[in-house]
């Protein structure tokens, strides 16, 4: 996997569990933006379901992905959100 991968991240909770989701959503932005590979990582809210995160990322390659997944920001951010978020994940290929 030496191209280029999209991914799309849904992160979707409970009204409750909100604030607490945002927060550590947005705490892993900077960290992971730093991550070698890492060419987009921007963090948006559903404007018709304010419990629905999406996270718009690029990476370089696949290697750069799988060590994103990897890293202390991620494990954090997974741990952070386990049993309080569901997470939909749509790795995508650059056609043009």
């Amino acid at each position: 996997m030496n191209s280029p991968i999209a991914i799309v991240a849904t992160i979707t909770t409970q009204a409750e569990h909100a604030e607490t989701v945002e927060l550590a959503l947005r705490k892993a932005v900077p960290q992971v933006r730093e991550e070698p590979g890492c060419e987009q990582y921007v963090l948006h809210r559903d404007l018709a379901d304010a419990n629905r995160f999406v996270m718009v990322e690029r990476w370089r390659d696949g290697a750069a992905l799988v060590a994103h997944a990897q890293a202390p920001a991620f494990l954090a951010l997974a741990k952070a959100l386990d049993g309080i978020a569901e997470l939909q994940i749509s790795k995508l290929s650059p056609l043009v």
